[in-house]
């Protein structure tokens, strides 16, 4: 008991020392890393004596910045330009309208094109003024120009305003007309073209002479005017081949005047002397330069081929006469005259065998015409001829065939007018181009034609067809188009069903013309073993008011007489059916018109 009287104090000492710790322990503790920390205290503000200067529009360079960066604006397209682009609108839907053998729409879209170009009408009927001279109405005229060629390739092809187009249509030589003229002399002109001829560089030598200068006065007359001017036109077409073969050939570039006389750069022209061409060669000296003539084709009328003859032709006569002037006297009247009359003269000058008139009254205007030409084209501006647009310059790529084709194939392959493909080939002279002979075709189409030779046999080349599919056709609306069934053409086409638009399908397609030339190419003799190569093995002619039937089972009704050629049918052909007379170029009844058709005029 004492014990523990004894430790109470202390007890109580030390409880009453712990409860205020105790209770310290017990308070909440706040912790300050949570909050923001003090701010700094500010420096003092710097006292303002004076008022800043403002400036009066601080937004308006940038905005100058961003009005400057801001969506450009459009120019409003010309009067010129909406024309243009509506007509270029009408071209297509006619075109379209075309190749989908709708002819009489074709022909509604063409002239409503050509109408917008020439201007809408007044009230009463007058057309409005085209626009003021300058580039705008040049733009609008070479439009207009070009237009009008296109349409008139259709036209040739199947628009109803042409004729049969396997006879071929020649030209008549404009020199026929002027050689023999007698024209007068102008004193005044005489010293303008003396000063012209000093102040002219040229590689073919230039002198100044009455006959020049009366010929000249001529060219620009309203009647010479209108020859000159139009051969200058259709010299666009030839000149950069020609320049460059002259060139290769080593003659005068000014040479080229000698075609624009002869021809007007007409690839069929022909002569009251029966030379033909661009460069006017008859047959017995077209020959002796590689120019052939066959049933088929004749190498005269081939621009370039007749080209490269011709600058061989005059080098060989300037070697041997060594003067230019009677070297194109000799191109006139041949070597034999020019020679015949430097021996009996002695004198080896053109201008003292005029006077003296022993050479031919023709080939004494001839060589004054081409020097007249070749100084009014090295003088254009002063005579008015610098304005004249030339036509653009034909352009093709060449295909040596392998067997005979038609060239209705090649413009269906290269999707161009019938007409295009004639105008690149003038040497040819039937519908079908024999084997061997190196076919011209658009610049740029020679894959699509290859392609086409790819797909269709060579023994029928001269007789099949090729066809785009356009929108919402079908096989049966095709078929009736050529005349055919729908299972003639998958027969061809096996993997195809239901074609689409733009593919192209091979048609196997009979057509009616004249195909008597194919064996003769080669000869008589060997007329019955070649026969059944070219013309598709057999040729069934019926002359009655029957029915023809082709290997397809296709019957072709029609009133008169109709030639069904056909690879597939193998009858027993006689040589009479191969080379007899052709049948009478009479439309098979009730065929559609259009692409399909224009093979068979």
């Amino acid at each position: 008991m004492r014990i523990l009287l004894r430790t109470f104090p202390v007890l109580a000492v030390a409880c009453a020392t712990l409860t205020p710790a105790l209770d310290a322990a017990k308070k909440p503790v706040y912790r300050m890393n949570f909050m923001p920390p003090a701010a700094k205290p500010l420096p003092p503000a710097p006292l303002i004596t004076d008022s800043p200067q403002i400036e009066p529009d601080p937004y308006g360079r940038e905005a100058a910045v961003l009005e400057q960066r801001a969506i450009p604006r459009l120019n409003r397209p010309s009067d010129v330009d909406f024309r243009l682009r509506q007509a270029d609108e009408f071209f297509a839907q006619g075109k379209k309208a075309y190749q989908d053998g709708k002819i009489d729409e074709a022909r509604r879209a063409f002239n409503r094109a050509i109408d917008i170009l020439l201007g809408p009408k007044d009230g009463q009927g007058a057309r409005e003024a085209l626009p003021e001279p300058g580039p705008e109405r040049a733009r609008l005229e070479r439009r207009l120009e070009q237009m009008v060629d296109d349409i008139f390739h259709y036209d040739l092809d199947g628009l109803g305003a042409s004729n049969s187009q396997d006879k071929v249509a020649y030209d008549k030589a404009p020199l026929d007309g002027i050689l023999n003229l007698s024209l007068p002399i102008d004193p005044e002109l005489k010293k303008k073209v003396t000063e012209e001829v000093r102040a002219t560089a040229s590689g073919l030598p230039l002198e100044e002479a009455d006959a020049v200068t009366s010929y000249i006065n001529f060219f620009s007359s309203d009647r010479g005017r209108r020859t000159i001017i139009g051969g200058l036109k259709r010299a666009g077409r030839y000149s950069p081949m020609i320049q460059r073969i002259l060139g290769e050939e080593g003659v005068p570039q000014e040479l080229i005047f000698l075609a624009q006389a002869e021809s007007g750069f007409l690839p069929r022209a022909v002569s009251n002397k029966q030379a033909v061409g661009m460069w006017q060669f008859v047959q017995f000296r077209g020959r002796e330069y590689g120019l052939n003539q066959t049933s088929a084709t004749d190498d005269r009328l081939d621009p370039e081929k007749a080209t490269r003859a011709a600058a061989r032709h005059l080098h060989d006569l300037y070697n041997q006469f060594g003067d230019w002037y009677l070297a194109i006297a000799a191109y006139n009247c041949g070597p034999y005259c020019v020679e015949h009359a430097v021996a009996r003269t002695g004198y080896a000058d053109f201008w003292k065998l005029r006077s003296l008139g022993v050479l031919p009254k023709e080939t004494t205007n001839y060589v004054p015409i081409i020097v007249a030409m070749t100084i009014m084209m090295k003088n254009a501006a002063a005579y008015g001829l610098d304005n004249v647009v030339p036509d653009p310059a034909l352009e093709w790529e060449t295909v040596k065939l392998t067997a005979p084709t038609h060239i209705a194939l090649i413009a269906d392959a290269s999707d161009r007018p019938l007409s295009e493909i004639r105008e690149l080939n003038p040497a040819l002279l039937k519908p079908i181009a024999p084997a061997g002979y190196e076919l011209h075709v658009p610049k740029g189409a020679l894959g699509n034609v290859e392609t086409a030779f790819a797909l269709v046999p060579e023994s029928h080349r001269a007789t099949w067809r090729m066809h785009r599919v356009g929108h919402g056709e079908t096989l049966a609306s095709i078929a009736k188009r050529y005349g055919m069934s729908a299972t003639s053409i998958t027969a061809v086409n096996r993997e195809v069903t239901a074609p689409e638009a733009g593919e192209m399908l091979i048609i196997p397609a009979a057509y009616q013309t004249d195909q008597s030339f194919l064996p003769k190419v080669y000869g008589s003799s060997q007329a019955k073993t070649r026969n059944s190569r070219y013309t598709g093995r057999t040729q069934v002619t019926q002359r009655t008011t029957g029915k023809a039937v082709a290997s397809t089972g296709v019957r072709a009704k029609g009133k008169t007489s109709a030639a069904v050629t056909h690879a597939a049918v193998r009858r027993p052909v006689t040589r009479q059916a191969a080379v007899g007379k052709k049948p009478a170029a009479k439309p098979v009844a009730r065929r559609p018109q259009g692409i399909a058709t224009a093979a068979l005029r």
